[in-house]
């Protein structure tokens, strides 16, 4: 690692460079500018009564307010937990809750969504909007424009704390420690990412996917930090992006397995009429990617991508290079944040080229927000901790992922964790018994698919799966939905009560 410290962004950056540009408005924050809203952002979270260590939310689509108010936070000692746009007004409303957030910043759009938020959780959570102004809630930007554009005093740095759902279904905050040190001292991710992917004042960064996301979150802000600037789109579209990489010249760029599905599948003159010779480094991760796409990218784009993988914890990280992966073909690679072991269900480290679950040690600590126990869950006797992953290690010390998470259904490289779909299944008078799976999909890599058992009183039936799929709907967001229902007589649970999901995957996973 470098032995010197980093100067504060934008601060120190020449200020009429962009830090980011808007790809589908071309609107352009320059360093100076985005210096100016930071400054005035946190002056308004002390105006706010927010002090270091404080919590805010943050609720809105790629917008240009999103990096300020982040920017903001991240200069005035606070917590700041992104939050997913998909989710219903209960699931905002547990996350406000859970991470004690003292202020919500949200887009204009979810006003409606807002308004449905628990009375008390309003009261202990007051609320900005960014975009049109809101005769029920203040106006952010009118309370940053009022702001002085000087440091505030009290300069401390900020943190995300961002969710990743457990097995209970419920998100939980993954909280680090507060770096002790004024904005712009060196931190482990600034060193771990600029030491990977080498972002720097020549970096021009695309960012196709969601900001509420942890990598694009965390690679943008670096690329800022670190003097580059970064491209964010407001959506993923396949022959925009390459329309971007050719006129922005892009140097870097962060995608997910899915993506890549949608670029090949592009037809070849379209892929042909764009010049991507600009980029020299391409990231890939959030979901396992399957080797013939990965090949087949590497055959398009040449020996420029890179995959990594880790959890947004960042308990441990490993990551590998074309080459690498050429040589050893679905490897997440070697690790880069702490050392890797692979441990049976008795915790014992097990042979090379065994299956297990995933630990590593000597990573960045970390704790679930409010949750010790689940904090202790995945933490051994020796200190290691995993994220549930099952892989194994080869002789060079390659990791290869055989299960991400027994559970965890990956959908467009978005997790998705079942339970929750299960208990509210259950809760409809209908069913006896629910399971739900991850089902191979063409361009999501899997779906969501629920397992009924139904009471004997009622039929399996169409109409049937279309109602409990309605019922759903009703209860979560989109994402966690069923696309599809199957009903079946009984379903495989052990004497103890335990699903036996492997039996159900391999009906549709052996055959695929």
């Amino acid at each position: 690692m470098p032995e010197h410290t980093y100067p504060y962004q934008p601060r120190a950056h020449p200020r009429d460079k962009p830090a980011f540009i808007m790809a589908a408005t071309g609107e352009t924050v320059t360093f100076g500018t985005l210096e100016t809203r930071a400054n005035q952002g946190a002056h308004v979270l002390r105006a706010q009564g927010i002090d270091a260590g404080d919590h805010i939310a943050i609720l809105m689509e790629n917008r240009r307010e999103m990096l300020e108010v982040c920017f903001a936070a991240d200069r005035a000692g606070i917590y700041y937990t992104t939050i997913s746009t998909h989710l219903n007004p209960d699931e905002i409303g547990y996350i406000l809750a859970d991470c004690d957030a003292r202020l919500l910043v949200a887009g204009d759009q979810f006003v409606n969504i807002l308004t449905q938020l628990a009375p008390v959780q309003a009261d202990q959570c007051k609320i900005m909007i960014v975009g049109a102004p809101s005769g029920t809630y203040p106006f952010w930007s009118k309370e940053v424009s009022d702001q002085k554009t000087t440091p505030i005093p009290d300069e401390a740095q900020g943190l995300d704390m961002l969710y990743s759902s457990g097995t209970t279904g419920r998100p939980k905050g993954i909280k680090w420690p507060l770096e002790k040190s004024p904005p712009g001292a060196r931190t482990m991710l600034i060193d771990l990412l600029n030491g990977l992917f080498g972002y720097g004042p020549d970096t021009r960064y695309l960012c196709p996917a969601p900001l509420y996301h942890a990598a694009p979150l965390r690679h943008a802000m670096v690329t800022i930090k670190m003097g580059g600037t970064a491209v964010i789109m407001d959506r993923f579209d396949a022959e925009t992006s390459l329309r971007l990489i050719e006129r922005y010249k892009i140097t870097h760029s962060q995608w997910v397995p899915t993506m890549f599905v949608r670029l090949l599948k592009l037809p070849e003159a379209v892929r042909a009429r764009y010049d991507l010779s600009s980029m020299g480094m391409a990231v890939h991760a959030a979901a396992p990617c399957p080797i013939d796409i990965k090949h087949d990218m590497l055959a398009w784009w040449g020996d420029i991508i890179h995959e990594y993988y880790a959890g947004t914890e960042n308990n441990g990280f490993s990551a590998i290079t074309s080459a690498e992966w050429r040589a050893h073909p679905g490897s997440v690679g070697r690790a880069k944040l702490g050392v890797v072991h692979i441990c049976n269900a008795d915790g014992h480290e097990v042979s090379v080229g065994t299956e297990g679950e995933i630990y590593f040690e000597n990573g960045q600590k970390f704790a679930y927000h409010g949750d010790p126990e689940k904090t202790r869950a995945c933490t051994n006797a020796r200190g290691w901790t995993t994220l549930g992953d099952i892989g194994r290690l080869d002789d060079d010390g390659y990791l290869y992922l055989t299960d991400r998470k027994s559970f965890l259904i990956i959908s467009g490289g978005v997790n998705i964790y079942p339970q929750e779909t299960e208990d509210t299944l259950l809760g409809h008078p209908a069913v006896l018994d629910a399971a739900v799976i991850g089902i191979p999909h063409e361009d999501f890599g899997e779906a969501v698919h629920a397992v009924v058992q139904l009471l004997p009183e009622h039929e399996n039936s169409q109409d049937m799966a279309e109602t409990l799929m309605l019922f759903c709907r009703s209860k979560l967001s989109a994402l966690k939905c069923p696309r599809s229902i199957e009903f079946r007589d009984t379903l495989p649970r052990s004497a103890t009560g335990k699903m036996n999901k492997r039996v159900l995957k391999s009906d549709y996973w052996d055959k695929s």
